[in-house]
């Protein structure tokens, strides 16, 4: 066994990080490994380098990592302990062991029980894999010390999630608003094919105004979300390793800035088709980083009992942040089309700066205990040991193709392909298709056509809520989807047959079309996920939640470009046409969740059979 006091006096006679050779042998060894020999990222086995064979804890009371702000270096201070008493406790001696490191570890504490033995073999400390590693209590909430009630915490955590992705989705919905002033006009099915045009036409904005304004628009929309679906499989692989805070305050200033710069291009006077192109793609790449960002971060302080009621009432800020895109980029319109898309963004950012300020990651990150609900003090944390000889504190995080082999993940994921893509036709088309068909025999502007679509999104509040109560109450995610699935085929064929009818028809089956497209996405893109990233094939790894957030998504954005862009092509022949596709796609999502809902029927039934033989056993031993 060697001593700590052997290395502090070694290390005290060497120099800071640029003399490396001059440390003892072993640790020069070390240095040689690291540069001739590739090293798992997840995490640094210090035995395996050939560091030290083992040493006494006794005057070992915590390691910490600590970064040195350099991509390429990370110390390890070994840390000498004070006894447990009165006395509060000391300033640590840093030793200063400095390993390279392909890492950029923010800060790590592990405490070692005192008085015991532990070898490096024993000992796998994770380096920048995990939020727990990368991550730091945001600014803003440093300066509330003390302890803070778990309730407190979560609460916190919902309202600045539900706020930013209620302003991605805000900045999301502007286009689908804008499409009318951008191309006023276009040919509606009919057996002619005619040219029909609105009452209080306006001349529109070239390129969009011209006979393939439409199919521009659609190529804008698909690319978009190709980008974002793209996007979202690397955000999700980001992550899982990254501090997510900062990744999501990047994603939304940075969506801010580039939705700002294509309604730039109104007061610019650009007329250049692949202007708007190449800034909205950028827009959607940054887009990719919310979603896996805002689900991992509530799924880190929820449990599974009612993750389908909670996640179905925040899930409202995708029809939210619709409706307030709709509603305010309407209302902006008559200044010109530019300020729909700079208002938004502006809020946008100022969003953004909020959930750097405030958002905690996780209850590790806040030194707060999941099971009792209760801040950890410093001093608590200093004095009991949190890594017992031998644990494993961590588990590295999970790969790309192993995310899809846990059971569901496929299904769902493929579920939501489709799901997407009727969901996402009416996000983007919805007001243009309002615009362009006459209700009572009349056309409505493009402001009341934005206004009047926001019924879609009411429904759909009402659809996610209701879809995750039910999931919850019958602990039954594919049924539960599947079902509004079938639902949402009939609600599509009424809503394109009648709506047209009057005013109160299309409200109501806009209403009812909203609530089962919305119900089903809404909660496998939440609680489903959350579920499978903590899927009990994980064995207790908590590390693959935006992974699998982010395969799933990412499956159902493709989904989400794809029909958007059949619309464009679609809707300038029949939109009857459209709607058929709509209700394709809903069977296909429906049927490829035929395997998970007869499993999940015959779990139900049974459980049902044993609850009837063990009261059929209790009932016989009670009359003997």
């Amino acid at each position: 066994m060697w001593k700590v006091s052997h290395y502090r006096e070694q290390l005290r006679k060497t120099k800071p990080i640029d003399q490396l050779g001059t440390f003892f042998t072993r640790s020069a060894r070390l240095v040689l490994l690291f540069l001739g020999q590739k090293l798992p990222l997840s995490y640094l086995n210090l035995t395996a380098l050939g560091l030290l064979p083992g040493f006494d804890t006794a005057n070992i009371h915590q390691i910490t990592l600590r970064c040195l702000f350099r991509w390429w270096y990370c110390s390890v201070a070994v840390d000498r302990a004070f006894k447990q008493s009165d006395q509060p406790c000391s300033p640590y001696i840093h030793l200063g062991i400095f390993l390279p490191a392909p890492i950029n570890s923010m800060e790590v504490y592990i405490c070692l029980a005192s008085g015991s033995s532990c070898s490096y073999q024993q000992l796998r400390v994770l380096m920048a894999k995990s939020h727990e590693t990368t991550s730091r209590k945001p600014p803003g909430l440093r300066l509330f010390k003390g302890a803070k009630a778990l309730r407190n915490y979560q609460t916190l955590v919902l309202v600045l999630t539900f706020l930013a992705y209620t302003c991605f989705h805000m900045t999301r919905k502007i286009t689908s608003i804008v499409k009318s002033e951008l191309d006023p006009q276009t040919k509606v099915g009919s057996a002619w094919g005619r040219l029909h045009t609105r009452n209080s036409l306006n001349i529109g904005w070239s390129p969009f105004n011209t006979a393939d304004g439409s199919t521009l628009l659609g190529e804008i929309d698909v690319a978009f979300l190709a980008v974002y679906s793209l996007g979202m499989f690397f955000a999700g692989h980001l992550g899982d390793r990254m501090d997510l805070r900062i990744v999501l305050t990047i994603g939304m200033i940075s969506t801010a800035i580039f939705t700002a710069l294509f309604g730039a291009g109104y007061w610019l006077n650009i007329h250049n088709f692949y202007y708007f192109l190449v800034f909205q793609m950028i827009a959607g790449l940054f887009q990719s980083s919310g979603w896996p960002s805002v689900v991992a971060v509530v799924g880190n302080w929820f449990g599974k009992s009612k993750r389908g009621l909670i996640m179905g009432i925040w899930n409202a800020h995708t029809s939210i942040g619709n409706i307030s895109g709709s509603l305010l980029a309407a209302s902006l319109l008559k200044f010109g089309w530019g300020w729909s898309f700079a208002i938004p963004s502006i809020i946008m950012a100022l969003a953004g700066l909020v959930v750097f300020f405030f958002l905690p990651v996780s209850p590790d990150v806040m030194e707060i205990d999941i099971d009792d609900g209760e801040v950890n003090s410093d001093k608590d944390t200093a004095k009991e040991p949190l890594l017992e000889p031998g644990q494993e504190v961590k588990h590295k995080a999970i790969g790309f193709l192993e995310a899809w082999r846990i059971p569901g993940v496929a299904p769902f994921a493929l579920c939501l392909f489709f799901s997407k893509l009727v969901a996402y036709t009416f996000l983007y088309w919805l007001p243009f298709y309002i615009s362009h068909t006459p209700i009572g025999n009349e056309y409505l502007s493009d402001a009341m056509a934005g206004s009047l679509s926001t019924v879609f999104d009411v429904g759909g509040v009402l659809g996610g809520v209701l879809a995750g109560h039910i999931s919850d109450r019958l602990n039954a995610r594919a049924i539960t989807a599947a079902s509004f699935m079938y639902c949402a085929i009939p609600a599509l064929f009424l809503y394109r047959t009648y709506g047209s009818m009057s005013m109160m028809s299309n409200i109501c089956l806009m209403f009812i079309t909203g609530m089962f497209v919305n119900g089903p996405y809404a909660l496998i893109t939440t609680a489903v996920s959350a579920d499978l990233g903590t899927h009990s094939s994980l064995n207790g790894n908590s590390r693959a939640l935006a992974t699998v957030t982010a395969i799933i998504d990412g499956t159902g954005s493709v989904g989400a470009a794809i029909g958007p862009l059949l619309t464009g092509y679609i809707s300038t022949e029949s939109w009857s046409a459209v709607f058929t596709m709509l209700m394709a796609a809903a069977l296909l999502a429906g049927l490829l969740l035929t395997h998970l809902v007869c499993a999940e029927l015959r779990g139900k039934l049974s459980s049902n059979v044993s609850k009837v033989v063990a009261n059929a056993q209790t009932t016989c031993s009670d009359q003997v």
